[in-house]
């Protein structure tokens, strides 16, 4: 069967699936040392031998779905440490070996589910610490004692595994493994190979590995990582598709006078050297298309008065400079289709007189004034034909920019200018960020704060697993239009801003799950009126008033699992008229008079997750909530006053008035905590200070700060950072002795000091 693919030593792609495989044997893919990625979906395989994939080194990925595998041979993967995504859903697999998946340490996408799966040992994925995407949900997983440990593996990676459910014992039966304690879980007592080349490629004429004739050098799929070297000078056309070239360095087809046609499609090319291409006059047909280009260097095209055809499409350029195609005065199709690109700088094709076709569709173009100018050029000269649209402004998505009337493409005055020669487009993705189609992935960054430049077309935004204590309502989502799903989970959150999420209507999914938040409040929301999803897991909410959640009047879905909630105020729930599914599990709740009404309204709604369980009075310890009757919710002293209402938040030590804070002599030496986020006067006179406190430039809208009388020696250089509205800020009475240079560099409206 595989005869004749053996010979393939470089082939980097191979696509057997639809076949009616049944066995791979350790002998199948020997040889094909360069193999990256291999799709064996929809066969018939029932079993594969122990070392079948030792020898693919470089293999990425892996599609072994819908197969008939029932049982995978221990370290299957053990050679393979460049495996990145593994497909084995949709099989008959019933067990996972302990050291089924070890050596395949750089796995980023695991997909196990829709096979008959009932036990994982200890410790399976805990070599993988790239992996982000997993999933095992619609197995047939036994929930005792030995998957334990797999609930609070899953907990402590909220964005892995979603609704993998227990099969079985009946009790477990349905529930999300990862909401259950560990306590419900019972036993009844029953190599290395980086790329090598194997032939010099420095001996002159024709490349050991290519073939050449005709004057034509064919080095297709041929694993290449570099470009050869002491290519045939006479040469006219160069094939280098198909291969893993990551950057083309200076002078590397300069010698070669005579090139007609280079291809460099389809590799990972994010470097290309300005001159590379210098002095090519006879040139007429460049393809670089299915690279990683973000950027074309000045110069890049210049001198190529020949080329006819230049396909750059499908990369990641958002930069393109306005002098970019200045000498191709011959050029007849250029394909822009399915980069990065938001706007053009006017006149960006004006030299390309011999233009016939034009393809710019796929990009998130921004039409506002910037790019008025090219929907009357494709109105004048009809020869985009890929069907290029508008992404953003929201009342011109997914339009024709050449069916648009001039009028429509309106600035109002807060657009960036992004019209000049050097590069015309604002990154498209945030600084260290990943973006891949519409998706913004900004996690586990230590950010400890929203990234700049979110693209308008942000569908999806990850900022899970950084460091964010203070949401701060800076309008980042009134330009995310597009903007369905907000991931803010495993972060450090506190206290989110009233006003943050404004703008933010077309969210249907929030997630906070794992953050430091002990309260909400419906104003903290405000804006997100269209969301399903709440997702509050794993915080420190102590209690739900009626205030929480007002305005949130489409949610379906909210998790409150493992918080500190002790009680829930009557009423609470009654914003929330499309709630479905809601989730108290693994709360410490009292049940005293207060909370007698939750019991009835639980039973009379159905739509609470599992059996959510008082812990005190000890009397009803582990009792679930709805069963207990209404008699036995009792008070028997006199309740103090419920720490539940909704009230201004103010420090102990301080007296607060709307957004005015007075902490004056209270022997502070450092800011209270519960200082309220919109503070406007703060008053810390006649304290204990020994420098101006760090925090301070977390408090964006104050105006005024009394530090007057304090032991003041020092102002560090970031305390006032970002305080562009204080314009009153009082230190007499203190020891300063020195002012560091632009400490005040960001007090733009300070009048007073």
């Amino acid at each position: 069967m595989f005869a004749n693919i053996l010979c393939l030593f470089f082939l980097s792609s191979s696509d057997l699936n639809g076949n009616n495989l049944t066995t791979i044997s350790k002998t199948d893919f020997s040889g094909l040392k360069h193999l990256r990625v291999l799709h064996l979906m929809e066969n018939q395989i029932n079993n594969i031998e122990r070392g079948a994939f030792d020898d693919l080194k470089e293999l990425e990925r892996l599609r072994l779905n819908r197969n008939r595998l029932t049982q995978l041979p221990e370290l299957l993967f053990q050679k393979n440490e460049a495996l990145a995504r593994l497909d084995l859903s949709e099989n008959a697999i019933q067990a996972i070996p302990r050291r089924a998946f070890r050596g395949a340490t750089d796995i980023r996408n695991l997909t196990l589910n829709n096979n008959n799966i009932s036990s994982i040992p200890v410790s399976s994925f805990n070599h993988m610490p790239k992996l982000r995407t997993f999933r095992l949900h619609s197995n047939s997983l036994r929930c005792d004692c030995h998957l334990s440990w797999l609930s609070p593996w899953l907990r402590q990676r909220p964005t892995l595994g979603l609704y993998t459910q227990c099969s079985s014992p009946p009790t477990l039966r349905g529930l999300n493994l990862a909401e259950l304690q560990k306590n419900e879980f019972t036993c009844s007592g029953q190599s290395d190979s980086a790329f090598v080349q194997p032939c010099s490629l420095a001996s002159g004429s024709c490349p050991p590995m290519c073939s050449c004739s005709n004057n034509i050098v064919d080095c297709r799929g041929k694993g290449l990582t570099a470009i050869p070297a002491h290519l045939p000078e006479a040469m006219t056309e160069i094939r280098l598709e198909q291969n893993g070239i990551k950057s083309v360095p200076p002078g590397a087809f300069t010698s070669y006078k005579k090139l007609r046609r280079i291809d460099l499609s389809n590799n990972q090319i994010s470097e290309i050297a300005p001159d590379v291409f210098q002095g090519l006059r006879a040139l007429n047909s460049l393809v670089l298309y299915g690279n990683k280009i973000t950027d074309l260097p000045r110069g890049l095209f210049e001198g190529l008065g020949s080329l006819e055809l230049l396909l750059l499409n499908a990369n990641k350029i958002h930069c393109i400079r306005a002098t970019a195609f200045q000498d191709l005065e011959n050029l007849a199709l250029l394909s822009l289709y399915d980069n990065k690109i938001q706007t053009l700088a006017k006149g960006t094709f004006s030299p390309l007189h011999s233009i016939q076709t034009l393809h710019l569709a796929q990009n998130p173009f921004v039409c506002d004034c910037n790019l008025k100018w090219l929907a009357d050029y494709l109105r004048s000269n009809p020869i985009e034909t890929s069907g290029a649209r508008c992404a953003s402004p929201r009342r011109l998505a997914n339009k024709r920019i050449g069916q648009i009337k001039s009028k429509k493409f309106r600035c109002s005055g807060t657009e960036d200018t992004r019209l000049n020669n050097e590069c015309n487009s604002k990154p498209v993705c945030p600084a260290k960020c990943r973006c891949e189609a519409n998706v913004v992935d900004c996690s586990n960054l230590r950010l400890t704060k929203f990234p700049q430049h979110l693209p308008a077309s942000t569908t999806e935004l990850r900022l899970n697993n950084n460091d964010i204590s203070v949401l701060e309502a800076t309008g980042v989502f009134k330009t995310l239009s597009q903007l369905k799903k907000i991931n803010l989970s495993n972060n450090k959150i506190s206290e989110i801003e009233d006003g943050v999420f404004e703008g933010a209507g077309s969210v249907m999914e929030l997630h906070l799950t794992a953050n430091h938040l002990d309260s909400v409040r419906g104003t903290m929301f405000r804006g997100m009126g269209g969301v399903r999803m709440l997702m509050l897991r794993n915080n420190r909410i102590s209690c739900i008033h009626n205030g929480s959640f007002t305005g949130l009047t489409n949610v379906r879905l909210l998790s409150l699992y493992d918080n500190q909630l002790h009680t829930i105020m009557p009423g609470a729930f009654d914003t929330l008229p499309n709630l479905s599914t809601l989730n108290l599990l693994a709360n410490p709740f009292n049940c005293d008079c207060r909370l007698a009404w939750l019991g009835a309204w639980l039973r009379s709604r159905r739509i609470v997750t599992g059996n959510p369980r008082c812990q005190s009075p000890s009397f009803l310890r582990e009792i679930p909530l709805q069963d207990v009757a209404a008699p036995d919710f009792r008070c028997d002293d006199v309740l103090e006053e419920s720490s539940c209402v909704a009230r201004p938040q103010c420090p102990t030590e301080c007296t607060c008035t709307e957004t005015v804070v007075r902490c004056s002599n209270k022997h502070l030496q450092a800011l209270p905590k519960g200082l309220p986020r919109n503070v406007t006067e703060l008053y810390l006179d006649g304290n204990q200070f020994s420098m101006v406190p760090r925090e301070l430039s977390t408090f964006k809208h104050l105006q005024l700060v009394i530090l007057s009388y304090n032991s003041l020696r020092c102002i560090p250089p970031l305390a006032l950072a970002g305080l562009r509205s204080l314009r009153l800020l009082s230190l007499h009475g203190n020891d300063i002795s020195e002012l560091m240079e632009g400490i005040f560099s960001d007090v733009a409206s300070l009048s007073h000091l």
